[in-house]
């Protein structure tokens, strides 16, 4: 064998080489957690992550009763048993995106169990097979197809499964109750907030209350996912708004919880236009769902397999609140009879405030206000008074401007109608 020969050999053998070191580092290697508790009955949702992935794509997941090979083997066939297919990951919940720091290639996955699989697996338990089943999540890359599946041991949803929220309605908590959207006056205070909140495990949920104001950007898809539900390094990056309140709360394991919101003195109603209050959930210390990402642990606690809802509030001037409380039907409007607007009284005068009878009514109330929005004078009169004179101290605020209504109520905290506003000046 010439010399030119030995060298073409030796140069094949060092291009195998690095071609098997290549295909080596493109092929799939496993997945943490290999194995979690899952809800029974109901949504369960919980972090994973798939490891050595570069290279490839994952076009679907599925769940099914029984594979052919231990969880946490790679294989390049599907591992699933024929006839025992649960169900596949709806699109809408398949938020697996590529994910590396420290030279790792992952891929990070929120698996969202629906209610019709965690359904299919406890009927197949009952009937005598095993009471835990598979997720499955297929690759696809220069090498072809790999699979590898994850246990999902069937529990009650308590203590020893990953903390994930499955729902997450975020309400006003108004007399006329819970409402998803309002409209408040300028300056004047929201109603109570809060979460309704469902979730799988329990742990402690930590986060911020944010509100979005007139003229802020838009929130993205991203920006209202919760922090566990996004890859390492991508934590940290969503866009930040006014921050209002933080909450830490401890979750037990009852799968179900209010989380009060921001006081209502913090929830700014000063100019006018529309505002959005965000829930945001941080990601928090979770050992039964934290996922080793092979250069080091990621905390999923409150990972969540969808974007937060917002809640929504509008404000508007007094009179425009009263104007779509009417156009709703909500309420009646008062008809004031004097004394008309803009008018100047003198100020050795007493005042005589007038308006017609209104329906539904066990009382009115008189509201004065100066310019500053504060409250100079209020009286509750009884339901057949419509007429008010005002008391001899009423001058001292004159060279004020000053602006009036009438609102009726069945009682303190129900109003059946409003007049407009009126302004008025004492010279």
């Amino acid at each position: 064998m010439n010399s030119i020969t030995q060298q073409l050999l030796k140069v094949s053998s060092v291009l195998l080489l690095l071609l098997a070191s290549q295909q080596n580092a493109m092929a799939l290697s496993g997945v943490n957690p290999t194995g979690v508790n899952v809800r029974t009955h109901g949504v369960t949702t919980v972090f994973l992550t798939f490891q050595g992935t570069a290279g490839q794509t994952s076009p679907e997941a599925f769940w099914c009763g029984e594979i052919t090979v231990p969880a946490n083997t790679v294989t390049s066939s599907n591992p699933c048993v024929p006839g025992t297919l649960f169900g596949f990951l709806p699109k809408r919940l398949n938020l697996a995106r590529g994910s590396g720091t420290g030279g790792a290639s992952n891929v990070t996955d929120i698996m969202t169990i629906p209610s019709s699989v965690s359904r299919r697996a406890f009927q197949d338990a009952k009937s005598g097979n095993k009471s835990s089943f598979f997720y499955v999540r297929r690759f696809s890359g220069p090498n072809g197809d790999q699979f590898v599946a994850v246990t999902c041991r069937m529990a009650g949803g308590g203590a020893r499964v990953p903390l994930g929220l499955s729902n997450v309605d975020l309400v006003f908590r108004t007399d006329e109750g819970d409402k998803p959207v309002t409209l408040l006056a300028q300056n004047a205070r929201s109603p109570k907030v809060g979460a309704v909140i469902n979730y799988n495990g329990s742990g402690r949920l930590k986060g911020r209350w944010e509100v979005v104001q007139p003229g802020d950007p838009e929130p993205t898809a991203t920006d209202l996912l919760s922090e566990a539900s996004l890859p390492i390094e991508l934590r940290g990056l969503q866009n930040q708004y006014t921050f209002l309140e933080r909450f830490n709360v401890f979750l037990p394991p009852t799968g179900r919880a209010f989380i009060p919101g921001p006081k209502a003195s913090k929830i700014p109603t000063r100019v006018k236009g529309p505002y959005k209050l965000l829930f945001r959930v941080e990601a928090s210390y979770d050992k039964e769902g934290n996922s080793n990402t092979v250069t080091g642990v990621t905390q999923s606690g409150g990972v969540a397999g969808f974007s937060m809802p917002v809640l929504r509030y509008y404000v508007a001037s007094e009179n425009e609140v009263d104007s779509a409380y009417a156009l709703a039907g909500k309420q009646q409007r008062i008809t004031l009879m004097g004394p008309a607007n803009n008018v100047v009284i003198n100020q050795n005068q007493r005042v005589n405030f007038k308006w017609q009878q209104a329906l539904n009514t066990k009382f009115y109330q008189l509201e004065v206000k100066d310019s500053n929005n504060k409250i100079v004078l209020s009286a509750a009169l009884k339901s057949n008074q419509t007429s008010y004179t005002t008391p001899p101290w009423f001058s001292k605020h004159a060279d004020k401007p000053l602006r009036w209504r009438v609102v009726s109520k069945l009682n303190q905290n129900s109003v059946t109608g409003s007049s407009e506003w009126r302004n008025l000046t004492l010279k």
